[in-house]
C-alpha cells in the first residue's frame, strides 16, 4: 500500500513539472503577443499575391466605361473645415482603377466612406474585376482595407537531453491586402502612333 502511494507521489510530482513546464511556455507565447504591437504589425510585409484582373491594354480600350456614384449619401451636420479644401478637391477627381476582391473573388465590394468632416457619408457598390471610375478617395479606402494573420509556427528546441525534444511555439504575423484597388494606365505610346492621354 505504501509502495503505491510513493508511486502516486512521484507521478504527481512529475505532473506537476511537467504543468509548471507548460506554464512557463505559456507565458512566454503570452509575452510574444503581447510584444506585437501596432507598429511591429504595420513593418510586416504584405504577402505577394498574383492580380486576379489580367487585361490587356487594348481590353481596357474596349471595356465600356463605369462611372460609379453613391447608392445612398447621409448628410453631414458638422461644418467642413475650408482648410482641407485643396486636399479634398484633388482626392474627389474621378480616376480609373480596378477593384479586386481577394476574400471573395468576384463579389461586388459594398463600401461607406467620408474622408473629411463636414462631407456627407457615402454608400458605394464598386464592381470587381473591371476597369471603373470613382473618386480617388473611394480607390485609396479600397486599397487600404488589409488585415494581420497570426498565425502558430511550429519550431523544433532541443532541451538539455540529447534524447528529449521540446516544442515550442512563435507567433508570426502576416500582412494580406482583403480588398485592393490597382490604377489603370490609359497611356499610348507616341512610338505606335497615338499620342499620349
Amino acid at each position: 500500500m505504501s509502495e503505491n502511494k510513493s508511486k502516486l507521489k512521484s507521478s504527481n510530482s512529475e505532473t506537476q513539472k511537467e504543468i509548471d513546464k507548460l506554464g512557463k511556455q505559456l507565458d512566454a507565447f503570452n509575452d510574444e503577443v503581447k510584444d506585437l504591437t501596432h507598429d511591429r504589425m504595420n513593418a510586416t510585409a504584405k504577402q505577394e499575391v498574383e492580380p486576379q484582373t489580367k487585361l490587356s491594354q487594348k481590353e481596357i480600350d474596349r471595356s465600356k466605361e463605369i462611372y460609379l456614384k453613391p447608392e445612398r449619401t447621409v448628410s453631414a451636420r458638422d461644418k467642413f473645415n475650408e482648410k482641407y479644401r485643396n486636399s479634398y478637391n484633388f482626392d474627389k477627381e474621378y480616376v480609373q482603377f480596378i477593384a479586386e476582391n481577394k476574400e471573395v473573388i468576384g463579389e461586388m465590394i459594398e463600401a461607406w466612406t467620408r474622408p473629411y468632416a463636414g462631407i456627407p457619408a457615402e454608400f458605394w457598390k464598386i464592381p470587381t474585376n473591371k476597369p471603373v471610375w470613382g473618386p480617388r478617395y473611394l480607390a485609396e479606402q479600397i486599397k487600404r482595407k488589409f488585415y494581420h494573420r497570426l498565425s502558430m509556427d511550429e519550431s523544433k528546441i532541443t532541451g538539455s537531453d540529447p534524447n528529449t525534444r521540446y516544442y515550442g511555439q512563435i507567433v508570426v504575423d502576416n500582412t494580406i491586402q482583403r480588398l485592393d484597388a490597382i490604377p489603370v494606365s490609359t497611356r499610348k505610346s507616341i512610338f505606335m502612333g497615338a499620342s499620349a492621354a
